[in-house]
């Protein structure tokens, strides 16, 4: 038998092949499956909620536009923006999603095995990164396309205008795939610089939930926390898919290079740390 029929041949690894490789693991994971289901739930749930609550209280008062303090009930683009009302939610529960598709690696040992098939480290982490950019995207516009679709004729039962191409809705449909796309890419950061999903899940949640909390309570006190809130991540976020309820003096492009730091930064600070530490 000749020499080279006697040797195996070398398969070559590819960007693909990682990827494909990552996919059918991370899917197979019922921790996936149950964030998807509950992402979709929770998003569809309160914004059907929102906008019967606020449509049932609108018929309830009458003419809300004599009303100080209620104009914004009957304003055109109020009742999409209801829809973008479960954005935070989406934004935790995908955002955990990236965490676990980096921390889970080190949490359960797969790591060695994971970088041993791929010893190019970017490689894993390009994989990673496309694979939790397209589940998010997709996952929220599917969320934001069913909340739409119940809460449609909630809607019209109380007379709010609701309309799939308004520029609200719009808005809400693509910017706040974004917002939660951002949300999934620091998730995935902080499950690569951690290494540990209690500690990347706590800090997303601190980021994304007791930051702002605390920045609102020294508002009211100081200046400088109301220019530094208006930086944090979920305000950006919200702030481009929900304009009326997150008030800000941002200009658009500022918002989106905004997120664009709060993307860009921790992941390569993360991929820095990926080619320089031990995997262990």
């Amino acid at each position: 038998m000749s020499n080279h029929l006697a040797t195996a041949p070398h398969g070559k690894v590819t960007l693909f092949g990682v990827l494909r490789s990552e996919s059918i693991r991370f899917f197979s994971l019922n921790s996936t499956r149950i964030l998807v289901l509950l992402a979709i739930v929770f998003y569809v749930g309160i914004a059907a909620v929102a906008t019967w609550g606020i449509g049932s209280l609108s018929a309830s008062m009458g003419d809300t536009d004599q009303m100080p303090g209620m104009e914004g009930l009957s304003a055109p683009g109020f009742a999409a923006e209801l829809i973008g009302s479960g954005l935070v939610f989406s934004q935790l529960i995908l955002g955990v999603l990236g965490v676990l598709l980096f921390s889970g690696e080190f949490t359960t040992g797969s790591a060695v095995s994971t970088f041993l098939a791929s010893p190019r480290r970017l490689r894993v982490l390009a994989a990673k990164g496309i694979l939790i950019i397209l589940l998010t995207a997709v996952v929220q516009i599917i969320s934001s396309l069913l909340a739409f679709a119940i809460s449609k004729p909630i809607a019209e039962n109380y007379q709010m205008n609701l309309e799939f191409s308004s520029d609200a809705f719009q808005r809400v449909l693509w910017y706040g795939t974004l917002a939660v796309t951002m949300a999934a890419l620091i998730g995935l950061a902080l499950g690569m610089l951690l290494r540990n999903s209690a500690g990347g899940i706590t800090s997303l949640a601190a980021l994304f939930f007791v930051l702002p909390i605390i920045l609102s309570i020294l508002t009211a006190l100081t200046d400088w926390a109301q220019n530094i809130a208006k930086f944090t991540p979920d305000q950006l976020g919200m702030g481009l898919a929900t304009p009326a309820s997150v008030v800000t003096d941002l200009e658009t492009w500022q918002q989106l290079l905004g997120v664009a730091g709060w993307i860009v930064f921790p992941l390569v600070l993360g991929a820095i740390l990926l080619t320089k530490r031990d995997i262990k």
